[in-house]
């Protein structure tokens, strides 16, 4: 089952358990993949595609986070918690840091990237192929670090 179906279902098992937290999550999860589709004209058939959204999803819901306790609204920064969990359960399991440096320093050698100049060149790369996989701010300090060094 892709993860588009899982998301679906979990759907329904969120309507029939009349968790109203849960479901609502989902339908925005579910109204995000459809805006992407009618924007782009496609249809999101592939995981990694799917992660992409709920990756973009969770950065916003950190930001909110930070940006509600910030302003003393923790009512609020409880709300995006709870949907930040409901979230993360889409998304495949994350390397750790030491295999995030390890991948990075083989792509940087890889393309025999020299120094910071090529800090895009490497980004692109390290994108496509860690997409989903990792955390991107981690993924970024490792490439600083490994064309620092």
């Amino acid at each position: 089952m892709g993860l588009k179906e899982q998301i679906t279902e979990d759907m329904k098992t969120a309507m029939r358990a009349k968790d109203s937290e849960r479901l609502g999550t989902i339908r925005l999860l579910q109204a995000a993949i459809k805006q992407k589709e009618v924007d782009e004209r496609v249809a999101l058939e592939d995981d990694a595609a799917i992660v992409a959204i709920v990756d973009k999803l969770i950065k916003q819901r950190k930001d909110s986070i930070a940006a509600f306790e910030g302003a003393g609204r923790q009512d609020l920064a409880d709300k995006e918690k709870s949907e930040l969990v409901v979230l993360q359960a889409y998304l495949p399991e994350r390397m750790s840091a030491e295999e995030v440096t390890a991948a990075v320093k083989a792509i940087v050698a890889e393309l025999g990237a020299a120094g910071p100049g090529d800090m895009g060149k490497v980004m692109g790369a390290v994108k496509t192929r860690l997409a989903g996989k990792a955390d991107m701010g981690q993924v970024s300090a490792a490439v600083k670090a490994a064309l620092a060094g």
